[in-house]
């Protein structure tokens, strides 16, 4: 009972997949362009900004 050969892990047998050499070169080039485009999302939204304080007339000039 404690040899029993069912079925693998989906994960594990994911992993061991995408690490055979013809496969690893898409995995990592997939990874790339992940990576690059959610960097270029975080770049381009804009922060949300607080508003302006008001600006203060002087009263009198300063020496």
């Amino acid at each position: 009972m404690d040899n029993d050969t069912g079925q693998p892990n989906p994960i594990r047998r994911l992993v061991q997949w995408a690490i055979t050499p013809p496969q690893s070169y898409g995995v990592y080039l997939a990874a790339l362009a992940l990576m690059f485009t959610l960097s270029f999302y975080a770049g381009t939204m804009k922060p949300k900004h607080a508003p302006a304080p008001p600006v203060a007339a002087p009263s009198a000039p300063r020496n």
